[in-house]
């Protein structure tokens, strides 16, 4: 039997869609969190940026509703996967699916980890104006 990686000591976030169908648990080691600006993702969120943080994608779980979700994009490839009864943008798979960027929004609970940055700034809603001290970036910095 394969070892629950997100068992033991770690701290475990819960999150949620709106309706509550979907649930999941991630542990509170994200390896970074940034604002996105990208037209997709104020899209997806119907907001101004999706604030999101980055872990990998072993490290996340589904604890109810596995069965209630619906993806957007290619299940091979980056993809977006939400509620499929309220339509929430729960996570995203990226990084060549070893990672997920899940929306904050969605935690129950807090974690430790803020945005340290605010990425595809070239793409921002024009009538959206930044207005904290991260640095801004015009795409994904480079790792």
């Amino acid at each position: 039997m394969t070892p629950d990686p997100i068992s033991g000591p770690e701290r475990i976030l819960a999150g949620k869609c709106r309706c509550g169908a979907v649930e999941y648990a991630v542990a509170d080691s994200f390896r970074y969190a940034m604002n996105c600006h990208c037209s997709n993702c104020r899209r997806a969120t119907g907001s101004a940026f999706k604030p999101f943080a980055g872990i990998e994608r072993d490290r996340l779980r589904m604890t109810r509703g596995s069965d209630c979700v619906t993806i957007f994009g290619s299940e091979a490839g980056p993809h977006d996967v939400h509620c499929a009864t309220c339509g929430s943008l729960l996570y995203s798979v990226v990084r060549e699916a070893a990672y997920v960027h899940v929306t904050m929004g969605s935690l129950i609970d807090e974690p430790t980890i803020r945005p340290s940055m605010h990425i595809f700034v070239g793409s921002k809603a024009k009538w959206h104006q930044i207005a904290d001290d991260l640095p801004q970036f015009e795409a994904f910095p480079n790792d």
